[in-house]
């Protein structure tokens, strides 16, 4: 019998390979697409700057077809229970830089999300890694704002500098 996450016995349908199938064959057919029916370049060579999206395009076609095919034969292991807590962490704590990081700033928006990230591995309590992360995110700001000529968001504290 299969379990809840899908995949089960050999020779039984798994459901989640066959989503991801048809996931990589739609980006495939739209990377495809979207590179036909891009503007044409002038150039005198047969390979040019639509070659390399044709070859992952095709890549993409390719493995969503083998994917789909063991994912009809049942040939993936069974997989794990997933541990959702420590998932949302992780994903809560990227939305949360995505959506204050024009805001607060960098170091800030990404010293909240290492901060979730810590969480969801369980390592040390929100009131340590908070700043910590703050921290290593200025470091980051510091060393492409100032020393790459990068331009990232600047919040209050990057403002202070």
């Amino acid at each position: 019998m299969s379990d809840a996450s899908g995949a089960g016995e050999a020779g039984r349908t798994d459901r989640a390979a066959l989503v991801i199938a048809a996931i990589l064959l739609l980006a495939g057919l739209a990377m495809a697409i979207a590179t036909w029916s891009s503007g044409t370049v002038a150039m005198s060579t047969p390979v040019g700057p639509k070659t390399v999206p044709f070859i992952i395009a095709g890549a993409l076609v390719i493995l969503g077809v083998l994917t789909a095919v063991a994912g009809f034969r049942g040939d993936f292991p069974a997989r794990e229970k997933q541990d959702i807590p420590p998932m949302v962490w992780i994903v809560g704590g990227l939305a949360v830089q995505m959506l204050t990081m024009k805001t607060i700033g960098f170091s800030i928006a990404t010293g909240l999300l290492f901060a979730a990230t810590a969480r969801g591995f369980g390592r040390g309590p929100l009131w340590q890694t908070v700043p910590i992360g703050i921290v290593f995110s200025f470091i980051v700001w510091i060393v492409f704002a100032k020393g790459l000529q990068l331009s990232l968001p600047a919040g209050p504290l990057e403002r202070l500098f």
